[in-house]
């Protein structure tokens, strides 16, 4: 017999529409990634070495971003991309990768500058060109430093897709939600919504924390 707060049939219901919700999510979470790791290196490098006339807007438009909240980004972004980019998820990845961008180019900031001096006057001494020095010396040791802390940004991207429900793209809360709201029946598919989030995300905890300690 069923408790009067959870239905099993509801629960059996709901759960593939829940993995279909997740399907989404896990898109988004990897999308957003690749834009977030590619753009933040992009940035960490220009804030290095750009002269100021470029630096010091990019580092404005970096701090703006950070200092405002993603649900508004989110909002803001569709109201003005709607009417030219037909795809909502699109929009919503972009804006998810380029938030996350802000942080990991600080990641990848300090990786950088975790590289021994000795390893830059090498590279002077060799006379390697600036870019073989950032190729082959500056950014592989950057990102072998920052690898567990890019890996935890990733994690929270996961755990951030929810906001999508603002700008109505059918992620896993969103349809979480919706069935509810048909339903009346809220308590299972929250739940479910909650443990698929558990199950997908403690795993990856665990294995970039083994990796921190393989790397340390």
């Amino acid at each position: 017999m069923n408790p009067s707060w959870w239905d099993w049939n509801h629960a059996a219901t709901v759960f593939p529409l829940l993995l279909q919700g997740f399907k989404i999510t896990l898109l988004a979470t990897v999308l957003g990634t690749l834009i977030a790791v590619v753009l933040g290196l992009v940035v960490a490098i220009i804030r290095r070495i750009a002269p100021t006339i470029i630096r010091n807007p990019v580092t404005w438009v970096v701090e703006f971003i950070r200092m405002t909240p993603l649900v508004v980004q989110l909002v803001f972004a569709n109201l003005v991309l709607s009417p030219y980019i037909e795809s909502t998820l699109a929009i919503g990845i972009w804006v998810l990768g380029i938030h996350y961008t802000t942080y990991m180019a600080e990641v990848y900031r300090a990786g950088i500058d975790s590289v021994a001096k000795g390893q830059w006057e090498a590279a002077t001494a060799l006379s390697l060109p600036v870019a073989r020095t950032w190729r082959a010396v500056v950014i592989p040791q950057a990102i072998r430093n920052t690898l567990p802390a890019l890996g935890n940004y990733a994690i929270s991207m996961f755990k951030e897709t929810p906001f999508f429900v603002v700008i109505y793209i059918p992620e896993m809360v969103r349809v979480a939600q919706t069935y509810g709201g048909d339903t009346f029946r809220y308590t299972e598919s929250i739940t479910l919504a909650g443990l698929i989030f558990l199950v997908a995300s403690y795993p990856t905890s665990l294995l970039i924390r083994r990796l921190e300690k393989k790397l340390a």
